[in-house]
């Protein structure tokens, strides 16, 4: 995997990617991460560079390492401020699934005039399309809408992290999040993507606005999910 070589250090990169495969089940608690070596080489980065990342990841408490027994997962659940309550992901990895990200396209749209995203963002916004894969079988598929003032984000990152903590890294501090959920017909580029039968185009929807600290709209994103596959689920703790 080839990493971006400007902006924030080659450590930070490869933590943020090893930390989402933690979140997302593909290294699971108790396992133990491939070697430095071999992280070293899919990554193409120094020894150094990797042993910063695993330390980093460390001291945040995800990993454990001792002496001849490589370097364990003890945590798979963020300590991210952008939420109090568990992401989705985490509760499906709780559940013992795999979740893997695919990103599809990330690229600067022109919005139609009379569309959401006009309306939210402008005539110009960064668009980027993500489908997620259930235990290898797609489920999800996201796009998200993000001003093109605010971030400079490449493919390279939004190919392994999560869109919040990239926008959480620059200095974007997301307050709030208010979702809608509807039962939608699904457009037949989602409908191919999540290989969706026509007679079974229709979904979960769900509508994310994410604002910041002084209420403006950073993000704005519309989810499609196959809940035939596995329901959609909230845990409330009381």
């Amino acid at each position: 995997m080839k990493l971006t070589r400007s902006g924030k250090p080659l450590y930070l990169q490869v933590m943020s990617i090893i930390k989402d495969r933690i979140l997302h089940g593909i290294y699971p608690v108790d396992s133990t991460i491939p070697s430095e070596p071999q992280l070293e080489q899919e990554f193409e980065v120094s020894k150094i560079t990797v042993r910063n990342a695993i330390k980093a990841l460390v001291q945040d408490g995800y990993l454990e390492t001792s002496s001849g027994r490589g370097t364990r997962v003890v945590r798979n659940t963020s300590s991210s401020k952008l939420s109090k309550l568990k992401r989705f992901t985490e509760v499906l990895v709780e559940e013992g699934f795999q979740i893997r990200k695919q990103l599809l396209r990330a690229e600067l749209a022109a919005n139609e005039p009379d569309s959401e995203p006009f309306r939210l963002l402008g005539p110009q916004c960064l668009r980027i399309e993500r489908l997620y894969h259930l235990n290898e079988t797609p489920y999800i598929h996201f796009t998200h809408y993000v001003s093109a003032e605010l971030i400079g984000l490449s493919g390279a990152d939004l190919s392994a992290q999560s869109l919040y903590e990239l926008l959480e890294e620059q200095g974007v501090t997301l307050d709030k999040h208010r979702d809608e959920f509807a039962v939608s017909t699904v457009p037949p580029d989602v409908q191919e993507a999540l290989g969706l039968q026509e007679q079974a185009a229709a979904c979960l929807k769900r509508s994310r606005f994410s604002y910041g600290e002084s209420g403006e709209l950073i993000e704005y994103s519309v989810g499609y999910y196959n809940t035939n596959l596995h329901p959609y689920v909230v845990n409330y703790d009381g």
